[in-house]
């Protein structure tokens, strides 16, 4: 009884309600975006009321474990993770030249997906167990760098460099709000430019170059590797201020929008709520950022706090890189938008990453 009371006291409720007023816009916003589209697509915003009911579920037994007898089985769950994506080259399902998912059934498993919460568990708990309070220096990064590389690695050879890039910038978000000496972190960037050569010419395929050249020219291949962020842009631009109404949206009635419940569903939205609804939107997400770092700000202990610093991180990255490949503003990298945009494996991923966030909250009382 004493429990269910504590329950219900600690309860981060500003952190459900954000959580639940996005994916709630998202499921409406889903059943717009796949009205005018095929059979196959007519019921993805049902698909994705399961996944988030499931990833509720999720959320609530993560919470209800106090996250220090999660900090135990760190390595365990990065160790589960490098495994399954591993099993990606032997059981994955290879779908537009990549090889990202292990079919269970009728559902496809994304490895790199789970591999980020396990990548910021290890993370948090290595950190945890340093005891040293001093600014760290690029030497302290070894290990750490250590426990990114593998999964780096990884998922590169998929390849995805959406996630990739994802991964090390939650890393480098994580080592610099932990006390990384700024000179380090300078060296640390500095470093990453000068090899930034290398990685094009050895490590990206020849889609992504073609990607990465098509958003520095846009209209060089309009009708190619162009096409997806320029009608991204031209569904946004015609929304005007006030959009143009639910279901009214002429770029994706006329299905221009490609990948429009995926990676693309924020344009959809923007078109049909105009600037207002778009800032709205936004707005959500800087809330559930920013409380991510308050309930950081709180933990009782160094592991809740870089759990919440790594999640507050990973949904940040996600909507900065999403929002800026449909405007234009960055590459085409297939990155999703937070609660917002369609996929099982995305979203359980999000809402776990939910639940660990609650869990650090509900027990900031706690000693």
């Amino acid at each position: 009884m004493a429990l269910r009371r504590g329950f219900q006291d600690n309860f981060d409720w500003p952190l459900f309600v954000t959580t639940a007023a996005i994916a709630v816009v998202g499921v409406v916003n889903l059943y717009s975006a796949t009205s005018a589209a095929g059979v196959s697509l007519r019921d993805v915003y049902l698909q994705q009321i399961y996944w988030l009911t499931l990833g509720a579920g999720a959320a609530v037994l993560i919470a209800a474990i106090d996250y220090r007898h999660l900090e135990r089985y760190g390595w365990v769950a990065y160790g589960i993770g490098i495994v399954l994506l591993v099993l990606v080259f032997l059981l994955g399902r290879n779908i537009r030249g990549s090889q990202r998912w292990i079919p269970i059934g009728s559902f496809s498993l994304q490895p790199s997906e789970i591999m980020k919460l396990c990548f910021i568990i290890a993370l948090a708990k290595h950190l945890h167990n340093d005891p040293r309070t001093e600014g760290r220096t690029l030497k302290d990064l070894v290990i750490p760098g250590l426990i990114l590389s593998a999964p780096l690695v990884l998922i590169l050879a998929q390849p995805d460099l959406g996630t990739a890039l994802l991964i090390v910038f939650v890393f480098a978000t994580i080592m610099f709000l932990t006390n990384l000496k700024m000179r380090s972190f300078i060296t640390l960037v500095v470093t990453l430019a000068i090899s930034a050569p290398l990685t094009w010419r050895y490590l990206l395929k020849d889609y992504q170059r073609e990607r990465l050249t098509s958003f520095l020219d846009p209209e060089n291949d309009l009708l190619d590797t162009g096409w997806h962020a320029h009608q991204a842009k031209v569904a946004i631009g015609s929304g005007g201020w006030s959009g143009k109404g639910f279901l009214q949206g002429t770029q994706n009635q006329h299905k221009f929008l490609p990948d429009q419940h995926t990676d693309f569903p924020f344009p959809v939205w923007a078109e049909e709520q105009g600037f207002v609804g778009s800032i709205l939107l936004i707005l959500l997400y800087m809330a559930l950022i920013l409380w991510g770092l308050k309930i950081a700000s709180e933990a009782k202990d160094r592991f809740g706090a870089v759990v919440a610093v790594g999640v507050s991180a990973l949904i940040f990255w996600q909507t900065v890189i999403n929002l800026g490949m449909v405007c234009g503003m960055l590459p085409v990298v297939g990155i999703t938008l937070p609660l917002f945009s369609y996929g099982g494996s995305s979203v359980l991923t999000i809402m776990m990453g939910i639940g660990l966030l609650m869990n650090v909250s509900m027990r900031r009382f706690h000693f």
